[in-house]
């Protein structure tokens, strides 16, 4: 288990600090626990108040004395409510914000609310775009953890060819794969932004199961064991002839990677194999354009260009009418940052350390889905694999 170093801490606080400054803000305060656990090295209930200049404030309401362990941070402090922050602000001569920033993507409007009356006359902003961009560059010690992450869907990987069978569920194949994954150091806890963004280790389904869409913005959706769920595997059996997606995510030391594979028993359709070869080829396009300074949308608009060009209008990244604008998505803490490779971003560039899944995947309704992912690092010479499992076609 890592604990954040407090260098970690203080260059992340530095750089929001250098963007507030630019947007006018006096303060933020982040209460999510992704944006906590980047900020703090911790998730312990409370809030981080984060002045323009000097110390950030760790105000914890429960577990305050895990925080302490935790955090690296200097200004750690109790307390009961946000009725106590005025009071905790003039303990460290810190006068009210006239302007500041919360996470109002993701904050609820009660909670919210809470918060602006113990702050009267201050103007209360989005910063989600200003945290996103903070935590879209990584650090070589955060892409050494996910490294550490790929090890895990490495494992996955290797156990998918030892168990996979004729005659067993998706919901089996997914559970013995979770096992192994969870043996592996995961930490069962998959984060996503989005509103009712809900995943859970990642998706494992066959045939036309892997065709189904569902509600979530995702190119495969599965049918999922009950409608409350309405995503991933099901009760359907493995059969011979049929793509069996292994779409899985590695989570250790509080970060993530994605990746894809394709198993099958026996072999698979003409049509799918092509398919799938093609899939390959955008995916190594993608790693010669996507150079420091290229737009996120640039990349995502050559590599569609491409697949229509090879005649998958109709089935590129979701089958026709459930279609996702999107080819790549940034990967960190959670599994929808920034960088998005998507329609659409033509004015934010790519930058040296950025990290992001890129998942070109072919949809047949009725047949099943095809593709491959991996998670990459930017480097100034191109694309590096942080996922490394073999991306040939297992036929087993």
């Amino acid at each position: 288990m890592r604990i954040t170093p407090a260098s970690e801490l203080k260059d992340r606080c530095q750089k929001l600090q250098r963007l507030m400054q630019d947007a006018g803000l006096d303060a933020v305060l982040l209460l999510q626990n992704a944006d906590l656990f980047y900020f703090t090295g911790s998730i312990q209930q409370g809030v981080l108040y984060v002045p323009a200049s000097g110390e950030p404030v760790y105000m914890v309401r429960k577990e305050y004395t895990r925080a302490r362990m935790e955090c690296g941070l200097k200004e750690i402090v109790p307390f009961k409510s946000p009725r106590n922050i005025p009071e905790i602000l003039s303990d460290f001569n810190l006068p009210l914000p006239k302007k500041a920033g919360m996470e109002l993507d993701v904050l609820p409007v009660a909670l919210f609310g809470r918060f602006r009356n113990v702050l009267p006359g201050c103007e209360i902003v989005d910063v989600s775009n200003l945290i996103r961009t903070v935590r879209s560059v990584k650090s070589s010690y955060e892409i050494e953890i996910m490294k550490d992450a790929a090890l895990q869907v490495e494992k996955v990987c290797q156990r998918a060819r030892e168990v996979i069978k004729v005659g067993m569920t998706d919901l089996e194949l997914a559970a013995e794969l979770e096992y192994a994954a969870r043996k592996a150091g995961h930490q069962g806890l998959v984060r996503m932004r989005g509103f009712n963004s809900e995943l859970f280790y990642g998706q494992v389904f066959s045939g036309p199961d892997s065709a189904v869409p569902a509600f979530n913005d995702t190119p495969l959706g599965g049918l999922g064991v009950n409608p409350s769920v309405g995503q991933g595997p099901s009760y359907k059996r493995i059969e011979a002839n049929e793509p069996i997606v292994v779409d899985f995510t590695g989570a250790f030391d509080g970060y993530l990677v994605d990746q894809t594979r394709i198993f099958c028993v026996g072999g698979l359709p003409d049509l799918l194999l092509k398919a799938y070869d093609d899939m390959v080829k955008i995916e190594q396009h993608a790693k010669q354009i996507a150079l420091p300074g290229i737009a996120w949308g640039a990349v995502y608009d050559e590599c569609h260009r491409m697949a229509v060009d090879m005649g998958y209008a109709e089935h590129f990244m979701g089958s026709s009418g459930a279609q996702v604008s999107f080819i790549g998505h940034g990967i960190g803490t959670e599994i929808d940052e920034y960088p998005f490779i998507a329609r659409g971003f033509s004015d934010q560039l790519l930058e040296e350390n950025m990290t992001f899944a890129f998942e070109p995947k072919a949809v047949y309704p009725g047949l099943g889905a095809v593709g491959v992912e991996n998670t990459f690092w930017v480097a100034k010479d191109g694309l590096k694999h942080i996922t490394f499992s073999s991306e040939e076609l297992v036929v087993l």
